[in-house]
This record gives structure tokens, sequence and C-alpha cells, in this order.
């Protein structure tokens, strides 16, 4: 990577502004998933060893152009301070007076959290004003560590990079990057994609990219059904996007054309209704009943997948292959989680990014068995997309 890294900046006695992802789960106002806190924590810990101060931001949720109380980093703060073992002090808006004051009186090795950058609209319109007054809050040093944002180009992820001495990437942009880079530019090989989730549309240029760098990809979940149809196979009720099957027909034929090996469901579970308790039986995909909706793939599309994943050196999978929140259909999803824990038992480099494919290799207890979970889908997707992030972009270069 030609950008900048902590290990660039000479922080001490210094403000670092720390640009992290804590957008988390939480149920009243207890953090229900500390991951990406914990996933942050090595980069401020390095950030007190070299003497810096730390003044950190991030956004929570997606409040409605001002501040919510049910967004606010209040609760975060207290699992932080449990995490980095120091005290964290809080300040109640992330711009102005009260931000400037407490971030001026830290101490060598303090912490200060700033409230959700998203209670100011002027945030994801990446206003220079705003931005200008987030980077006084520190002494000309920005560090970007929030690979889940970097794709939005928002006033604390690239904004603030304009009126600061010095940006860097932080230890978990750092992994992120080596790890999704690699899988794009040398990967060992055989390389095996897995793309799940609802719609061809959320994924197409990732598709499409990695088409041109996979050995091949398995398809299952919603998306899978848009594929089956522009085939011509009978898919029911199923989910589908009609308006996506001139773009499933040039794939295949791409992939065809190509020898690329893009693998469909044979077979799949399929419900009388959209519903955790409704019917189920389990058919060939040529043998969909009219009124049925497929939910997950079935035991053959399981173990040709498998099968597959057994024999790769690279894998990354993002995207789920059922209903996965339904337990019913959580099946696919799950023996996928752990046909590729045993892959990267075996050696092969695994990354599993998006929400339900974390969630499957985080049921299924296989999460030490992955080479590298990612703490961001979008951003993730968009790399693997071959598109440029803007909050990678922004860093220094070296």
């Amino acid at each position: 990577m030609n950008k900048l890294t902590i290990d660039d900046l000479d922080v001490r006695g210094k403000r670092v502004f720390v640009r992290v992802d804590f957008n988390v789960p939480l149920k009243d106002g207890v953090v229900t998933d500390d991951t990406r806190i914990r996933e942050s924590v090595p980069t401020l810990r390095l950030i007190i060893q070299k003497g810096g101060r730390l003044v950190i931001a991030s956004h929570l949720g997606r409040p409605k152009g001002g501040p919510e109380s049910k967004y606010s980093l209040l609760p975060v703060s207290k699992k932080l301070e449990e995490l980095v073992g120091r005290p964290v002090r809080f300040s109640t808006d992330c711009v102005g007076p009260v931000p400037e004051s407490k971030s001026k009186s830290l101490a060598e090795g303090g912490i200060l959290l700033l409230e959700n950058v998203r209670f100011h609209p002027e945030e994801e319109k990446n206003d220079e004003a705003f931005s200008e007054q987030l980077a006084a809050l520190c002494d000309g040093l920005f560090v970007g560590d929030a690979f889940g944002s970097a794709h939005r180009a928002h006033a604390s992820v690239v904004g603030i990079t304009r009126f600061v001495k010095q940006s860097a990437a932080g230890l978990l942009m750092e992994k992120e990057l080596a790890y999704l880079g690699k899988a794009v530019t040398n990967p060992a090989r055989p390389f095996v994609a897995i793309l799940g989730g609802a719609k061809v549309s959320d994924k197409i240029e990732v598709v499409e990219n990695l088409m041109k760098i996979a050995d091949a990809m398995l398809i299952g979940g919603g998306m899978a059904y848009t594929f089956l149809k522009a085939e011509g196979q009978p898919i029911g009720k199923s989910l589908v996007e009609d308006d996506k099957l001139d773009l499933a027909k040039r794939l295949r034929a791409e992939a065809q054309e190509k020898k690329f090996a893009l693998l469909l469901p044979v077979d799949h579970i399929v419900g009388a209704e959209f519903k955790p308790d409704t019917a189920t039986q389990t058919v060939s995909v040529s043998a969909t009943p009219d009124a049925w909706k497929g939910l997950d793939i079935g035991p053959k599309t399981i173990e040709t997948y498998r099968q597959k994943i057994a024999a790769a050196k690279t894998i990354v999978w993002n995207g789920p292959m059922g209903v996965f929140e339904m337990p019913a259909f959580a099946k696919g999803t799950l023996e996928i989680a752990k046909a590729v824990a045993a892959a990267t038992s075996s050696g092969a480099i695994s990354i599993v990014g998006g929400g339900d494919s974390v969630a499957a290799v985080h049921q299924s207890g296989v999460e030490h068995h992955i080479s590298h979970i990612s703490t961001g889908g979008g951003a993730s997707l968009e790399f693997l997309g071959g598109r440029k992030l803007p909050g990678v972009e922004a860093l220094t270069d070296k």
C-alpha cells in the first residue's frame, strides 16, 4: 500500500484524530456485539504507546438530520473504556467549543470519544466548514481506520484530510487492504468467489470484476433466481429482479465463452410462504412448484459447492445462501461457513464480508478458522468490484 501508515507518524504529545467504525448494535443502551470496537483497539493502543492523545470519531445508525438519543455513542464509550482498560472521556458534540476544550485538556495517552458525527447533516454532505471544524480538534494528524466507511465520501472520512498535515491508515485499514488487495491482484489459485444475498443489482460490479480474476463463482441466495429465470428454469414465486434478466443472460454467456465456472443451485428448499414456520420441501430447481418460493440452497448444491471450496486456495465470500435469519432456511449458509473454515484449516486464504456471512461464521463457531473477517461489507464489495475507495484515496501518499 503506497499510503502513510501509523508507523510514519510522529504522534508524541500530539492530538490525533482517529476515524473508527463504531457502528455497533445496541439494545437498551448496551452494546450487544463489540466486534468493531475490538478490531480498532490495536490502532488506539499503538497511538497511546507512541505518546499520542486520541480524539475518536464515528457514526452510528442513520439519524434523521439531527441528534437522536438512540444513536448516541455514550454506551460505546463505556464499552471502549472496558476494552482499552483506561478512562474514556465523552464529548456531547463532535464539533464546537465542548470538544475543542475537552481535546485541548487531554493528557498524553488520554482518550476523547466524540458524539455521533451523523448528528450533523454536514457529515454526509462532506461539508467543507464542518470538515475544518473536525480538523480543529487535532494537531494536524488524521488516522483513517474505518474501513467499513471507506466507500463513503463523508466529512470525517474524506473532507477532514484537506485540513490536516498528514493522513495515515490505521492497523485495521492496513489489514483489510492487505487481504483484499492480494485477493484482487495476486491470489493463490484456485480462487473461488462465493456470492449470495437478495439482489444481483447490489453485486453486479463484483460479479463482473471477479469473473476476470477468480477461477469459479458459486451463487446462492435470492440473486440466484434472477440467473436461473434467465436460463429458463422454473423458479415459482421466488425473489427475482425481472429488470436484470438481460444482464444475467449476458453474464452467463460471458462465463460460458471464457469457460468460467459460474455455478448456480441445482436443488433448493422451497417454502409455501415467506415465514419461519411455513411448509417446506426439498426439490431440484427444475421441479420447482409454481406457487412456492426458494428460500435456501439444497443438499446437492451444498455438496457441489463444498467440493469447489475444498479445492480452493483463495476464497472470498459475501452474502448468505438463503433466508439466513429464519432457522429453517439457515442450513445452506451455515454449511458454507463450515466448508470455508475447513478449507482455511487446510491452507487456503479466506476473506468473509457482509453482515449475514459474518454472522454465519460466528454462529457456526468457526470464526477462528477464517483468515480475515472484513468489518466492511459494502466497502469490501466496492473494492472487489474494482472501485477506488474515497476514504483510502484521501490518505497521504508515501
